[in-house]
């Protein structure tokens, strides 16, 4: 054997050595390498920009004598003077924004507009997105009834909506045992959603500016 053999075996002989001393170290490591890479992965999700809410989708009604939505959102103050007025409680304002944007809004299942004698929200707007209007030329948006939803429809003599409306006859009205809303006289006004008592309600009230632009189908 050649002396340039004895020095390759000697070589792979300690080669070989120092792999077998380096194994335990390397499988002492491996737990710690995906320690490591756990953590990386835990601190890219922290560090990743946050999801913002979903805004909160609800049928939201505009005060009385609201102006139309853009302007009327462009408009008002948030000054709460319409919400500290309305002997109803009706008018409510979300100061966070994701209510109605910040803007005075109503949710007729909660507490409708009465159409108040004093029209005092409209009175007392300072800022004109509310305008004083004839409480016959109030337009909120329009109610709907839901037939399939209705107490009638299961031979009930229920009559809620129509005894309770502010206006009477003038907005709402019965013909062959069927509830009809008279959509030239309806202000939008709630009352009848809010006294309803099915679940879900079986007349609601379309916004006016949902129902202007067509999003929401007159006879869902």
């Amino acid at each position: 054997m050649s002396d340039d053999d004895r020095y390759l075996n000697r070589r792979r002989f300690f080669l070989e050595g120092f792999r077998e001393l380096l194994k335990p170290l390397a499988k002492a490591a491996e737990p710690v390498e995906r320690a490591l890479r756990e953590l990386q992965s835990l601190d890219a999700k922290s560090n990743a920009p946050a999801t913002a809410p979903a805004p909160v989708s609800l049928r939201i009604l505009r005060p009385p004598g609201a102006l139309d939505e853009l302007q009327f959102r462009e408009t008002c103050s948030r000054c709460g003077v319409c919400v500290s007025v309305c002997p109803a409680n009706a008018i409510k304002i979300d100061t966070s924004g994701m209510i109605g944007g910040g803007a005075p809004y109503i949710l007729a299942s909660e507490m409708a507009c009465v159409v108040c004698d004093g029209l005092h929200c409209m009175q007392n707007c300072p800022s004109g997105a509310l305008q004083l209007v004839p409480m016959t030329e109030i337009d909120i948006g329009t109610a709907v009834w839901h037939e399939h939803r209705c107490l009638r429809s299961q031979g009930q003599e229920c009559r809620i909506c129509l005894d309770q409306c502010p206006l009477g006859t003038a907005a709402i009205t019965m013909e062959n045992g069927k509830i009809k809303v008279i959509e030239e006289g309806c202000t939008g006004c709630g009352v009848c959603e809010h006294e309803c008592p099915t679940s879900p309600k079986a007349i609601t009230v379309t916004p006016k500016a949902q129902r202007d632009s067509g999003a929401v189908a007159r006879s869902t």
